[in-house]
């Protein structure tokens, strides 16, 4: 407030007794002997939770304050410093010690909280010390406002007792300034509390009073053994208030004038407890003053150092280089293991009659052919946890799979007793967890992208139950799975599954918005991708996992194309082929081709049927597996068979002003090799589909004349 005046830092000032809380916490959880302490939080505090807590040097945040940033440490574009988390050793006062990791956090307040379960819950994965042995802490930190008006923070709540999401209990650490940036209570909540939202699962709520920094320790003590003993979530509400306005560059009086009136004549926190202590006689006058001037002594010497720093030059990172992909084939045996797996029930069991055949026929598929989109996924799955690399899968209805063809977890037909066939491939094999989500798409696409920060040598998907369902989600896309790496150097590898195709089922079941992802990549930020064969889906789960570089992998999978026998693979491509990011076609007669069709997914086996059904030969058809990156190597490679003067013709399914077109478009244009590029789409259109299923076929018939003519 005197050295860096006009600078935003989101102060502690009147709810510092946050500090000796989580100093409770966090010795309290070096004592028990926990292997780590796993916060999230939103800016209020953030600088003195890094500090005090988590161990970051004061000196460190000086020079970010001073502009003097690391370029050894900085990640791409960056971020703000009281967005940034950090990793620790916490040493409690008698020298016991635990990790300490600080989640970094966006703007978008209450995001973290999933991700700070997930990142808990893998931690408590590796260790595997069973039911028992929850000995990662997660602690989450929440204002007034945020805690009662975001929804995430409910379907976090909802999944602390949930068997794919339990921790073990989580403390919540409210700091109640009573206002919300300027928004009073009365605005900001229907309920008598701000923690009443904890209620619904019938979490004990602590409220305590923030100017009695003792009376916060005891309640963090008593809020840490209940979670030890019962493993389920506890809230501490400390009633405070905030100091300045909600980034000290507001005026906090403009809006409420008789609060900060109250406010201005209160003293704070530390001079209250020091005048308790020298009443009571535990220190003198002398005593205080000297530990403040040695404090204040300490942080002006720090000062002058960092306004002194010069950072080291900027030097040029090379680029790592890409290295050969890793083999994704399998062997043969390999394939009729996992195929045989399908039909190896313990004695005794009952798979459901109408379950059965499908079961027998993927058994059949890996020697006589035909493999089918679901026995690929499961051929992908299998083989990756035999070869040590666990594979986690969550989403809603994703143990059956939403359109009935997963099937991953069979259900005895007379007792209900549940086994999981990829579970029990070996003795050997890494654990296979699959779980059916709540119903949420925000706190359950955070959680599995905590889940894959913290274990990146697991194969980590969620899926929705269709493509756009992922909506509900966005500021996890944005804020997370886009940009971690390049705001915080946070890597993932997490899998988003999104269902897309367009089969007349209405415009809130048919696109998965590939637009909106196409939109966010830059800088090799993830992979996105929608395999039109089995086998390719199969080589691409296998090569996101093998891979040495670890980035978002999103994959737009099929609904119709499921159990389409035209799409449909053989076994050898799955023990002798590889990815594939453009697939050509064999052609009799390269330098007779009039027309090229470029196209992604399900669109393809319509446009083969049509060319079938019109006779034509002049017509090659070229499939894009890979829209981001842009395979365009590949691309100018497999146009150079055709003749130059060939149209060049993009073929979707989706509106012209969605779907891949429009970044297609751009990048092809940017690649002198390639040719202008015509399209067949949709007409523009604000929704993503029509809603008659009638008007669909009209639509798709005349996509497809159009493809060829």
């Amino acid at each position: 407030q005197t050295k860096f005046v006009g600078q935003k830092r989101f102060s502690l000032e009147g709810g510092e007794s946050v500090i000796p809380l989580l100093d409770a916490l966090v010795s309290a959880a070096a004592h028990d002997d926990m292997d780590e302490v796993v916060m999230g939080m939103a800016h209020r505090g953030r600088l003195n939770v890094l500090t005090n807590i988590v161990g970051k040097s004061v000196g460190q945040i000086f020079s970010e304050f001073e502009g003097n940033l690391d370029p050894r440490t900085a990640h791409g574009s960056g971020d703000v410093k009281y967005h940034l988390g950090a990793e620790g050793t916490y040493t409690a006062l008698d020298g016991e010690t635990v990790k300490v990791m600080l989640a970094s956090n966006p703007s978008h307040l209450e995001t973290v909280d999933p991700v700070v379960e997930g990142i808990a819950r893998a931690k408590q994965d590796m260790i595997n010390r069973g039911e028992g042995g929850f000995t990662v802490l997660p602690v989450l930190i929440h204002g007034d406002a945020a805690f009662a008006g975001q929804g995430v923070v409910a379907e976090t709540l909802n999944l602390s007792q949930l068997r794919g999401y339990r921790t073990g209990g989580s403390v919540h650490v409210v700091i109640n300034n009573q206002v919300g940036f300027t928004t009073s209570p009365a605005s900001a909540r229907s309920s008598v509390y701000c923690t009443d939202v904890a209620r619904m699962i019938q979490a004990p709520i602590f409220h305590v009073n923030g100017d009695d920094p003792e009376a916060v320790v005891r309640v963090a003590e008593l809020a840490y053994e209940f979670r030890q003993a019962f493993k389920k979530d506890v809230v501490i509400d400390m009633l405070c208030y905030r100091r300045r306005g909600h980034s000290e560059v507001d005026e906090p009086s403009f809006t409420q004038p008789l609060m900060y009136d109250l406010i201005d004549a209160k003293r704070s926190v530390r001079k209250l407890y020091t005048e308790s202590l020298i009443g009571r006689g535990d220190i003198t006058v002398e005593e205080a003053e000297a530990a403040l001037q040695d404090y204040h002594g300490q942080l002006e010497r720090v000062f002058a150092e960092s306004r002194e720093f010069t950072p080291p030059p900027h030097e040029e990172i090379p680029e790592v280089p890409a290295g050969t992909p890793p083999a994704t084939a399998i062997t043969p045996e390999t394939l009729k293991h996992i195929g045989d797996s399908q039909v190896s029930m313990p004695e005794g069991f009952t798979v459901h009659p109408r379950l059965l055949p499908q079961l027998e026929k993927r058994a059949q598929m890996v020697t006589e052919g035909g493999i089918d989109w679901a026995m690929a996924e499961t051929l992908a799955l299998g083989s990756l946890l035999l070869d040590g690399n666990p594979v986690r899968l969550a989403g809603q209805d994703s143990r059956r799979g939403t359109f009935g063809q997963r099937h991953s977890v069979i259900v005895d037909r007379r007792t209900g007793v549940e086994f999981t066939p990829l579970a029990n491939l070996s003795e050997n094999q890494a654990p296979f967890y699959v779980y059916d989500s709540l119903l949420s798409e925000y706190a359950a696409m955070g959680f599995e992208y905590g889940y894959s920060v913290a274990r990146p040598d697991a194969l980590v998907m969620w899926e929705a139950q269709f493509g756009d369902f992922a909506n509900g989600a966005q500021e996890v896309i944005d804020e997370f799975i886009s940009a971690s790496e390049v705001k915080w150097g946070q890597t993932s590898n997490v899998v988003l599954l999104l269902p897309h195709g367009y089969e007349g089922q209405g415009p809130d079941h048919s696109s998965a918005r590939i637009e909106r992802y196409l939109s966010m990549s830059a800088e090799g930020n993830w992979v996105i991708a929608m395999p039109s064969t089995p086998a390719n889906y199969f080589h691409l789960l296998r090569l996101h996992t093998l891979g040495a570089r670890k980035r978002p992998l999103i994959v737009f999978t099929p609904k119709s194309m499921l159990r389409l026998r035209a799409a449909a693979s053989m076994p050898a491509e799955f023990t002798e082929s590889h990815f594939q990011p453009v697939i050509t076609e064999p052609t009799d007669n390269p330098s007779a081709v009039r027309r090229v069709l470029l196209c992604s997914g399900k669109i393809y086996y319509d446009l083969i049927k049509k060319r079938e059904a019109l006779g034509r030969t002049d017509v090659a058809i070229l499939r894009i597996e890979r829209l981001y990156p842009l395979p365009t190597i590949e691309i100018a490679a497999a146009l150079s068979s055709y003749p130059e003067d060939a149209e060049l013709v993009w073929v979707q399914e989706e509106p012209a002003n969605q779907g891949a077109w429009p970044f297609v478009t751009l990048r092809m244009q940017e690649q002198s090799a390639i040719r202008p590029l015509l399209r067949v789409s949709r007409n523009a259109s604000a929704a993503p589909s029509t809603g008659s299923h009638h008007m669909h076929e009209v639509e798709q018939e005349a996509l497809l004349d159009a493809a060829f003519n």
